[in-house]
């Protein structure tokens, strides 16, 4: 990617409101637990359904929200779902100077952002198709991904010292915080949105609602890319707690162990980033996408050796980082290819319906593979996960795809 490639005065007020609230995000990840714990004394079940309950709820009350979006205006819909989310956020720390914080309200606080987080990732998408001509997708969509592995680096520990000096409240305002300034730079892309063609019944219908997974299931190469990362995150993200208590637990990993151990390897997904674009230009879009989509895959088994000490340690990082390298570069081209291949007049019901999808199925592979590590232990249950990652890069298509041609959208660089 070229340092010096221009995407315009739009773009860059997308980006830095984009870089704003992900910061917001990282600085208050694990906010909501904490609270929870000490303020409100909740007991592990509360927690585990403030985390699994409020996303899958969240990601039910997304799913009317994409049809509803697909016919309006995408900035629009970017402001109110930065605002939603700032209101609700700003009730947490209202309620605790009160003195009537309640657990019912921080999980419906977390449902309300879970749903507003998948309405925007949507949007986005299509307001970025819409400003951007299908040249320039790759490379915004490789500075975002930089700037996700940016944050996840450096928002944690940040948020870290606000909680130990401040209390865990105080991200929870900074997140509110971010999610404003994110809506104000969004306001400030200013330029001409096209109205959305209208939908031609006046009222929803109930199948409205499956659109988008119609269209997916319809489209040769959609689909199998749609079943490979779904299933891919899914048991990635299954393992987690599993890893985190064979670190913690058996393994007797310090906690800075534990987050250096995460932490460290997100430096691949920045060079990951980097190397998209020049990648896809020397080897083609389609076999970007299978080589790293099947590297990706071959990384986690390793987890299942891990052992104590430094040797452990040092096999964790070297695994994250191979594992976040391949994904930093497969994801700006599978989020590219993505808007590509998707009729823009489908494309908010349809990045609405994998993202739902993305969500449910990680909640439930986080619970079964709960159990699987109950009964089986968690190193055979994350070997279990390894191994049927290994299986996924079958689910890539092997046969390259001719792009649908649509309309280049006109914009104003700066």
């Amino acid at each position: 990617m070229r340092s010096g490639h221009r995407l315009g005065r739009q773009f860059g007020w997308l980006w830095a409101a984009y870089g704003t609230s992900a910061l917001g995000t990282w600085l208050a990840f694990g906010a909501f637990p904490l609270i929870a714990v000490q303020v409100l004394h909740a007991g592990p079940a509360e927690v585990a359904a403030l985390s699994s309950v409020g996303a899958a709820v969240g990601a039910a009350v997304a799913v009317p929200l994409g049809p509803w979006m697909e016919f309006r205006r995408k900035r629009q819909v970017l402001i109110a779902m930065d605002l939603m989310r700032f209101a609700a956020l700003l009730t947490v720390p209202a309620a605790f100077a009160l003195g009537a914080l309640t657990f019912l309200q921080l999980l419906l606080v977390s449902v309300v952002v879970a749903a507003a987080d998948i309405t925007f990732r949507a949007a986005s998408g299509a307001y970025l198709k819409n400003l951007l001509p299908a040249e320039d997708l790759l490379v915004a969509n490789a500075r975002f991904e930089s700037t996700a592995w940016t944050v996840t680096i450096a928002g944690p520990p940040l948020g870290g010292a606000a909680i130990g000096l401040l209390g865990p409240v105080a991200t929870v305002v900074a997140d509110a915080v971010s999610h404003l300034l994110s809506a104000l730079g969004i306001r400030a892309t200013g330029g001409h949105e096209p109205r959305p063609g209208r939908r031609e019944a006046t009222r929803m219908r109930a199948g409205d609602l499956l659109d988008g997974w119609r269209y997916i299931l319809s489209d040769t190469a959609l689909r199998p890319l749609f079943f490979n990362t779904t299933l891919f995150n899914g048991l990635v993200m299954a393992v987690q707690p599993l890893l985190a208590v064979q670190m913690l637990g058996q393994l007797g990993f310090a906690p800075w162990q534990y987050g250096l151990a995460f932490a460290a390897p997100s430096i691949g997904g920045l060079l990951g980033a980097r190397l998209a674009r020049p990648l896809v230009t020397r080897f083609g879009q389609h076999q970007v996408l299978v080589a790293t989509g099947a590297l990706r895959a071959v990384w986690p088994i390793g987890l299942a050796f891990l052992g104590p000490g430094t040797g452990g340690l040092l096999l964790v990082i070297g695994v994250e980082f191979g594992l976040i390298l391949c994904c930093g570069v497969f994801n700006p081209v599978h989020a590219t290819y993505r808007l590509q291949r998707v009729a823009t007049d489908r494309l908010t019901r349809t990045l609405t319906a994998w993202a739902v999808t993305t969500k449910g199925t990680t909640a439930l592979l986080t619970a079964l593979w709960g159990v699987l590590g109950s009964l089986l232990g968690p190193r055979t249950a994350i070997g279990l996960a390894g191994v049927f990652l290994l299986a996924t890069p079958l689910l890539l298509r092997r046969r390259e795809e001719t792009l649908p041609s649509e309309p280049k959208p006109s914009r104003n660089r700066a």
